[in-house]
């Protein structure tokens, strides 16, 4: 059976420029350490699902930080919109592949029955979505992607599966949306993440290490 390709989206984890808005309780310097984190345990979980290739789709495609992905292979996410970069990226993985999936890396410990459930879905479905508890979507598959699918979805906003997925229909897409997952934006975010990590039902063990160093920075500075 054909190999699949999942996709994983990326920019280089550097203070100031990533999860700003967990720069609040982090600082720029944690919110980096914990993005690189994110990143590491997804690639991890992502290598792992069988059937499939898998590629980092960077911002930067010659960035310092990728040589620690264990030799990835790096292609351009490109210029424009969220929509343009995924249909440049999952366009191209179509073209030696016979289905393409894409990821974040804001999703630490998503269980690998969710890439697999997905992988399996494309096999016989134009499409796969994964739904996000704030409304967007942690995974995106297709087995065939129309032009301009996405055009006019809103990124970001609570209704962007379900605008996605009406696009789907529109484009005569079959598509299956498989268990929905938490992405990790906002600082209320980091308590589902502790608590998850806490009762074991994640395992994203860089994520937690970082954590854990951030927690005791935390303690050891309101000690002074």
């Amino acid at each position: 059976m054909s190999r699949g390709c999942v996709c994983v989206f990326a920019k280089p984890p550097r203070p100031g420029t990533v999860k700003t808005r967990l720069a609040s309780v982090l600082g720029d310097e944690g919110a980096a350490a914990l993005a690189r984190a994110f990143l590491l345990d997804t690639w991890s979980t992502v290598r792992r699902v069988s059937g499939v290739d898998v590629v980092l789709a960077a911002t930067e495609v010659d960035a310092a930080e990728w040589p620690s992905l264990d030799g990835a292979e790096v292609w351009p996410q490109g210029a424009g919109t969220l929509g343009d970069r995924l249909e440049r990226v999952l366009r191209r993985a179509l073209e030696t592949h016979p289905f393409a999936i894409a990821i974040g890396t804001d999703i630490p410990g998503l269980p690998l029955s969710r890439l697999d459930d997905a992988c399996g879905a494309l096999r016989t479905a134009d499409a796969v979505l994964g739904p996000a508890d704030d409304g967007g979507f942690y995974l995106i598959g297709v087995s065939t992607y129309p032009h301009g699918l996405l055009d006019t979805v809103q990124w970001s906003a609570s209704d962007t599966c379900v605008r996605t997925l009406e696009r789907f229909e529109r484009h005569h897409l079959t598509t299956t949306v498989i268990d929905p997952w938490f992405d990790v934006d906002e600082p209320a975010d980091l308590h589902t993440l502790r608590r998850r990590i806490r009762d074991g039902t994640i395992h994203a063990p860089e994520t937690a290490r970082i954590l854990g160093a951030a927690t005791a920075i935390k303690s050891s500075r309101a000690d002074v």
